[in-house]
């Protein structure tokens, strides 16, 4: 398993992720995305396995003072969140192709389990 939380603040759901991935001694490694680069494929993967438009932080009123949070246009809005990463919602959990949005504490049981 090779966990990575890329997160842009702390905020509640990334305080949970990385709770999460502590209390079961499941090593993760945490990207901010201030100091991070996203990379295109990075994105791309986010967009295929999440949705584009799921991406964006829509309660963010940074975000909700762009056009990006009031376009359907996905090519836009990726073009955009490869340029500003504080568009996005965080955390964005991965493990490999597997990608999760917010705190979803099902899915990641469902990695462990895997193994």
């Amino acid at each position: 398993m090779n966990i990575q939380i890329y997160a842009s603040k702390k905020n509640f759901d990334t305080q949970k992720a990385e709770r999460f991935f502590k209390e079961r001694r499941i090593p993760y490694q945490l990207l901010d995305l201030k100091k991070h680069k996203l990379g295109q494929r990075e994105l791309m993967l986010f967009a295929r396995r999440l949705g584009a438009q799921n991406l964006v932080d829509r309660q963010s009123p940074e975000a909700l003072s762009h056009p990006i949070a009031h376009t359907d246009d996905d090519s836009y809005v990726l073009e955009c969140l490869l340029e500003h990463p504080k568009f996005l919602r965080t955390p964005i959990v991965r493990n490999g192709e597997q990608v999760t949005l917010g705190a979803d504490e099902t899915t990641w049981n469902a990695w462990i389990q895997k193994g």
